[in-house]
This record gives structure tokens, sequence and C-alpha cells, in this order.
């Protein structure tokens, strides 16, 4: 990095390149005249578009470097790489994607201002509003997230799913196609997109989120001078229910892929309240918790520790 450049590495999806887009525009507007470019890397997860990504997250979990706990990272280690080999100044990531543990010499700088957390329900083109009661029996989902997956299972036993692999678009051009009756996406990507017309139901009562869903994650190299640079970024309650979020995954021991569902919520960085469920795979068994603490850290182990006291290491 230079006094008047920095390179940001991203994936080079849409999506992702609209969130590196985004925080570059966020800092030409806190630091005037600076330069930013993008450094585009595909990722794992980009260049295998077929399996399921939780088989993919097992067999990277085998000796794969900075992998994180059970195996994620499929979406973040090579833009990683480029941070940590001198190719790029910063990462940006779905928090979602990023790894609950530290990858050695790089630091979470910045959690800007969190967008929905929700899942949405998306029915095929000209369906218009919907929502899970309007599905046919056996209907067919298109989702391969275990979390997803088990808490429709609670809600309607009777669904069937499928591997909805590939960037938005190509899960939309699936769908209406005629592959799946519906699919279930994340409504901050959609927005992000301009998609919001796809929505056919928030699934905000429904379905608790992914940890980190919503918001991006802003990682640079540990005492580099980008950290200075991230500072006024970071959005202080996105930053606080992120902190919640990712340490009740980490105590938890669990991955982006393992069925847990979490909710920080909270006005002011030192109230938290932190909601989270483990379930089984086949959501028959659902453990839930909640907890508020100053320090949002400690509510998420407090709730990643009563899912474990009442037996939650049986369903990881």
């Amino acid at each position: 990095m230079t006094d008047a450049v920095l390179r940001i590495a991203t994936r080079d999806s849409p999506l992702a390149l609209w969130q590196a887009n985004h925080v570059a525009a966020l800092l030409r507007d806190a630091h005037p005249g600076l330069t930013v470019e993008l450094v585009e890397v595909k990722t794992t997860g980009d260049r295998n578009r077929v399996d399921p990504l939780p088989a993919m997250a097992r067999a990277l979990e085998n000796g794969a470097p900075n992998a994180g706990a059970n195996g994620v990272g499929l979406f973040t280690k090579e833009v990683q790489r480029a941070v940590l080999d001198g190719r790029a100044d910063v990462a940006v990531h779905s928090l979602k994607d990023l790894p609950t543990a530290p990858a050695p010499g790089l630091t979470l700088a910045a959690v800007p201002q969190r967008a929905s957390r929700w899942d949405a329900l998306v029915l095929p083109a000209g369906s218009g509003a919907g929502s899970l009661d309007d599905l046919p029996e056996g209907a067919t989902i298109g989702t391969g997230s275990p979390r997803r997956r088990a808490q429709l299972l609670r809600l309607r036993p009777d669904l069937t799913f499928a591997e909805a692999r590939g960037n938005v678009e190509t899960r939309l051009a699936k769908l209406d196609s005629g592959e799946f009756h519906a699919l279930i996406l994340a409504e901050a990507g959609l927005d992000r997109l301009g998609l919001s017309g796809r929505v056919s139901k928030r699934l905000d009562a429904e379905i608790l989120p992914a940890v980190g869903q919503g918001a991006l994650g802003v990682e640079c190299r540990e005492n580099d001078p980008a950290v200075a640079r991230l500072a006024p970024l970071d959005h202080p309650v996105s930053r606080a229910e992120a902190d919640a979020e990712r340490a009740c995954l980490h105590r938890l021991g669990a991955g982006c892929h393992a069925p847990v569902g979490v909710r920080g919520r909270g006005e002011n960085p030192a109230a938290i309240e932190l909601t989270a469920a483990l379930l089984s795979l086949d959501g028959k068994t659902c453990l839930q918790a909640n907890a508020t603490a100053p320090d949002p850290v400690a509510a998420g182990v407090a709730v990643a520790e009563s899912l474990l006291e009442r037996g939650g290491a049986a369903l990881l």
C-alpha cells in the first residue's frame, strides 16, 4: 500500500464485486484522494460449483491451511492469501463465509453497517408474494445449507431439497426453468444485486440466519497502515453483533455449514442480545438459548455453553 493507493482482494462473482466496490466507495468517502483498486481472486468454492458445500468443507478440513473451524474457508482462504503475500492490502468477505478462527497475520479491521440478515423465500418469476404454506406437498427447495434445511424441516417435514450452486443469477435461472419449487437466498445478496423484487417473503419469523449474514468483513495484515485506514468503516453495533455471533459459533467448535442459526441484536454495542438455535439435520431436535451481556463475546460464549450443556455437542 502506498499513501494514495489501496488494493482490495475479492472474489470475482457479481455479488462479491458489488461488496468490494461498496467498501471501496466507503474508503474513498473516508479518505478523499485515495485510489482504490480491486484484485480479483478465484476461490475453491468458485472453482467447484458441483459438489455440495458441506462435503467440500469436510475435504478442506483435512490439511488445508487457514481452513478455520470444521473446514470452512471455501470462499475466503485464497482471498486472504492475496493479502498475506502482498498482492493486496485488504480483503473483503461476506462475513458469514469468514472462519471464526483468525488467520495468522491477519486482523478483522472493520465490519461496515450491516444489511438485512434474513433469508428470503424466492418463488419462480411471476409468482409474486407467497409463503412456505403455499408450497405443494413434497415441494423441492433449492438450498444446500444444513442450517436452512433443518429449520425448514422443522416447519414442513414433507419438503425435499436439491443443491443450488452457482452465483445468484444462475440459481434464479434454475428456479425459473423449473428445477425447484422455490429457492432460499440471503435477502441482502438480492438487495445488493438489484433483485429485491424477487423476494416472495422475508423469512424473519421462520428461520434464524447464519452467523454474520448480511454483514461484510474487511481484513488486513496485522500492524499494517491499512488498519487505521479501515477504522472509519467499522460500525459499532454491527461489529458487536458480529462479535457475539462469531464467538458463539467458535465456542461451539462449528463451521458455517453447521445447523446453527443466530440473531444478535441491539441498539448499543454494550448490550447485544444473542439468540441461537442448534438443530439436528432432520429438524426434529432444536435447542435454543439466549443471553445479553455488556461484552458481546461473553454473550456469544454464554449462549454456546448453554447449548453444549444441554447436549448440543451430539448435534454437531
